[in-house]
């Protein structure tokens, strides 16, 4: 998180530093950026969604933050079967430590995601895109939206749209920020030490949707076009669709998980489930940084 206690940042490097290379190695750089824009022939544009959530009408009770010394100017809108917000990126490098995304080359690294694996390792926030909800708060209960773990949500910059699930809870008068894999799907720079963007990102996720295991990307993608093909459409029940949630059916907000502690030993990749996908690099670089810190 951008905005994390000292407690937790302590905590995340004193559970990591044990595993990782000497601290006399520079942090290896980003990807580079560039390729094309992650849209399929026939997907809906971003100019069509952005149509769609051009007006707002606010659930949350209040404003949020986009930073911890910015004014609180942004709210959480519904219409449709959607949520939404139009906010800044920042990037988030939390759970599972890889080659960008370490206690080395982020400052405010934490080692856990509030959402796990269907193996129970936290998230992969290199090669999983995925967004931040705030903190359940009286501003907005994003449970009470339909909005949990898994969501299927689209992230809209520019002419370009990366299909993401909600992978982890920030704080919760903040809102704004998104995996490293987001980003770089958006040709956002994703740095977590400097990297993000300042405005014109805008969060649109839908509501009762879930992709289950968390981390099939192809599931997310293949989820998000048809809610959003239904959504420019016109179709109010189009994330009812997706599945019914807890809250739809028994009236109450379903609880999120409790953020678990990784595993001291990773999965072997032969048991995990043909759907999980690869923990390759990014733009295939590097091998999993895992494989190096176990070394």
């Amino acid at each position: 998180m951008r905005v994390q206690s000292l407690t937790l940042a302590v905590a995340g490097l004193a559970l990591v530093a044990p595993t990782l290379p000497s601290s006399s190695a520079a942090p290896t750089a980003p990807p580079p950026l560039g390729g094309p824009a992650p849209q399929h022939v026939g997907a809906v544009s971003a100019a069509d969604l952005l149509a769609r959530v051009r007006d707002c009408t606010p659930v949350s009770q209040g404003r949020y933050r986009t930073d911890h010394d910015t004014p609180a100017t942004v709210p959480v809108c519904g219409t449709g079967g959607v949520v939404f917000w139009k906010a800044d990126l920042d990037i988030d490098c939390d759970g599972r430590p890889g080659r960008y995304c370490n206690a080395r080359t982020d400052p405010l690294y934490a080692p856990g995601t509030a959402f796990q694996q269907s193996d129970g390792r936290d998230l992969s926030a290199e090669t999983l895109p995925y967004v931040v909800v705030p903190a359940p708060s009286d501003i907005w209960d994003h449970r009470r939206d339909g909005v949990r773990g898994g969501s299927v949500a689209a992230v809209v910059h520019g002419d370009r749209v990366q299909y993401a699930v909600v992978g982890d809870v920030g704080p919760d008068d903040i809102i704004g920020e998104a995996s490293y894999a987001t980003a770089v799907g958006l040709g956002i720079r994703p740095d977590p030490h400097g990297g993000g963007t300042p405005s014109g990102v805008t969060y649109i996720v839908f509501k009762d949707s879930e992709v289950k295991p968390i981390q099939d990307r192809a599931a997310a993608v293949a989820t998000g076009e048809r809610l959003a093909r239904l959504f420019v459409r016109g179709d109010t029940g189009a994330a009812a669709t997706a599945g019914g949630s807890a809250a739809a059916t028994t009236g109450k907000a379903p609880e999120d998980p409790p953020r678990q502690a990784a595993p001291d030993d990773a999965a072997d990749p032969s048991e995990e489930s043909a759907d999980a996908p690869s923990d390759e690099e990014p733009d295939g670089q590097g091998a999993d940084a895992e494989d190096e810190q176990e070394e």
